[in-house]
């Protein structure tokens, strides 16, 4: 089993940036890749970007397509989200996951396939 923290949340203004991290603790060493997922109020949690551990390669949802940015320090078992020009619909609690069952290169968003989750952390755009 792999515990993950969340950390970074907060109240910021349209357009702004916030940097969220994860740190893991616990079986990282079965870990293959780490995501973000929100959820907002209401709605079913969504993902947002997904990173594999070894080879850094990601992905992203659309709507966060060039705006996010998902990267990993290995050494130090954390996983981070850049959010830059922030928006009110980017208001969710955000949850980091790790996926320790799917190696593979296909496309993993949802949140079945992740085994392991943190708390939330909420992150709340105003405009």
């Amino acid at each position: 089993q792999v515990q993950l923290v969340e950390s970074g949340g907060g109240l910021v203004q349209a357009g702004d940036s916030l940097r969220l991290s994860c740190a893991a603790s616990g079986r990282t060493s079965s870990t293959y890749a780490m995501a973000w997922f929100r959820q907002a109020p209401g709605k079913e949690r969504e993902f947002v970007a997904r990173i594999r551990w070894g080879s850094g390669t990601s992905y992203y949802a659309d709507s966060v397509k060039g705006r996010f940015t998902i990267s990993r320090d290995k050494a130090k078992n954390t996983l981070y989200l850049q959010m830059n020009s922030l928006k009110s619909e980017d208001t969710a609690v955000y949850y980091c996951a790790a996926d320790t069952r799917y190696s593979g290169s296909g496309y993993y968003t949802r949140p079945a396939e992740y085994d392991s989750w943190g708390q939330g952390t909420q992150v709340t755009v105003s405009s």
